[in-house]
């Protein structure tokens, strides 16, 4: 029989499983658990408050299935990309991202993905699954290991930009998110947490209905539901009224900050039409941000990055209309660690 991994447990099946199958006094849950979450065991025989005859039963019945770091690539600005690799086999990335302000873990939803948007690197895999809460989780505590050691301090923010859509495994992220911030768990702000997507309207939605405490990021990168429809599929059966409203309504359910996250193209988006459509999006949403992206290229498509000047009176108008926006420079490019390179590569 196979063993179930005790990571995928509530507290409450926890509990159960311990106080009746078990036959141990409630306390003992107590402390497995807290062995699990807060000091992110992943071996039984590290829980040495615990009977050897009973590690021994956990052992037995239970598994532990962790990720384990496959590589590890340095960028020159100090950014690292970590591919893990999961119990079953596959490969994902994430990122550490060290800026003079905070250390950032950029991390993943799934294995490959479903959206194909046509300028992101992962667009070009294949769906092979959702991750767990515990892989999702696992990410962010290796990340936190390296900042640690290569800064001396601890992850600062968590953001879901990684490889995947982070609504199309919506319980999973949920859950994993529930165990960063958790008293019990990592103890991570919610607020400091920003989950990604590319645009699923019922599923943002239900994230205000849900009550969610991070904040919200847009993948935009086009003004008109014909153009983006070309780069993002998705756009198809999400258009960007119907994400406008999703994100009014997750608003008021959550009052929880939204950015639009904009990557300027050569001869694509950049122009001060473009600047002045984006301009009315953000009126239409309550405190609506945005962040301009540098395009970083990738050998599955011929997309350019906009010039300098264009990308200046773009943030020009963007600012004069009283519209925030910050340049998020590309962090990483020499390892295809930067936004829309991961594909475990190099």
């Amino acid at each position: 029989m196979e063993r179930q991994d005790i990571r995928l447990l509530s507290r409450e099946a926890l509990e159960q499983a311990l106080t009746g199958d078990l036959a141990q006094p409630r306390f003992r849950a107590r402390q497995v658990w807290h062995w699990i979450w807060e000091k992110q065991a992943t071996d039984f025989e590290a829980m040495q408050n615990l009977p050897a005859a009973l590690r021994s039963q956990l052992a037995e019945r239970f598994a532990f299935r962790p990720l384990s770091i496959e590589t590890e690539q340095h960028s020159e600005d100090g950014t690292v990309k970590v591919r893990f690799q999961l119990h079953d086999g596959p490969l994902i990335e994430g990122v550490l991202i060290p800026t003079p302000e905070r250390l950032t873990a950029c991390v993943s939803a799934q294995v490959g993905c479903s959206l194909s948007c046509s300028f992101c690197a992962t667009g070009f895999l294949p769906l092979k699954r959702n991750l767990t809460p515990p892989e999702i989780t696992d990410q962010v505590v290796l990340l936190n290991r390296i900042a640690e050691k290569r800064h001396g301090k601890p992850l600062s923010n968590i953001v879901f930009m990684g490889m995947g859509e982070p609504l199309l495994n919506y319980k999973n992220v949920l859950a994993g998110i529930e165990r960063l911030t958790a008293e019990d768990g990592l103890h991570i702000s919610a607020k400091r947490i920003t989950v990604s997507t590319a645009g699923i309207a019922k599923m943002i939605r239900r994230l205000g209905q849900d009550k969610v405490r991070f904040n919200l990021a847009l993948s935009l990168h086009h003004t008109t539901d014909e153009a983006r429809s070309r780069i993002m599929p998705i756009n198809e059966s999400n258009s960007l009224d119907a994400l406008v409203d999703a994100l009014n309504d997750f608003y008021a359910e959550t009052g929880g900050r939204i950015t639009f996250e904009y990557i300027l193209f050569d001869g694509l988006n950049e122009s001060l039409a473009d600047a002045e459509r984006l301009v009315q999006l953000c009126r239409r949403v309550p405190g609506a941000r945005v962040n301009i992206i540098e395009y970083n290229p990738i050998e599955q498509a011929d997309f350019k990055k906009s010039e300098a000047d264009r990308r200046e009176a773009f943030i020009a108008h963007l600012e004069e209309n009283r519209v925030t926006a910050k340049v998020r420079r590309s962090r990483g490019k020499d390892i295809d660690a930067a936004c829309g390179q991961l594909a475990n590569k190099g």
